[in-house]
């Protein structure tokens, strides 16, 4: 009598409970997409990112040498952005700054305005001088998961190198 009782009593238990798994799935279920999505989307942006600084520092290698021009530098930055990313290359901007503060050695990078440091021509630039080549990215051009409404931000890339 004792056991039948038990049965009786978890059977309704059960029939009261017949909602909660579809409670807590629409409850969960949408927290775990955007976490999941939101690690895809962070995912593809640093590998941007990696792919920007890449483009710079091939970019930056190519100006070392002797005969490069700032435009060739630039040239080599966009052809490899446009074969690596998918942005419209008119909104891809790039800069050759003077990498000369980098020099010194109480520098801290987080206190540099890249906006600020002059531009210059690779080509007039005197052996064992620093340069920069920077490039831009609209974060709404590369976003892959429908992040368009996102504007004003961008994505950055550089390198820093020494002409020969």
């Amino acid at each position: 009598m004792r056991l039948i009782t038990r049965k009786i009593h978890s059977t309704a238990d059960a029939e009261n409970r017949r909602g909660t798994a579809l409670v807590e799935t629409a409850v969960v279920l949408p927290i775990f997409f955007l976490l999941l999505f939101a690690f895809i989307e962070f995912g593809h942006c640093f590998m941007t990112i990696h792919t920007m600084n890449s483009a710079a520092r091939r970019a930056a290698r190519l100006g070392v040498g002797d005969g490069s021009t700032t435009a060739d530098v630039k040239k080599t930055a966009k052809d490899i952005l446009g074969a690596a990313i998918n942005a419209d290359l008119d909104d891809v901007k790039i800069w050759v700054k003077d990498g000369s503060s980098f020099d010194d050695v109480a520098l801290d990078a987080g206190d540099i305005s890249y906006d600020d440091l002059p531009d210059v021509n690779i080509e007039d630039l005197e052996p064992r001088s620093l340069f920069l080549v920077r490039v831009q990215v609209p974060y709404h051009q590369i976003g892959i998961l429908g992040p368009r409404w996102v504007r004003g931000l961008n994505l950055y890339g550089q390198s820093v190198m020494r002409k020969e």
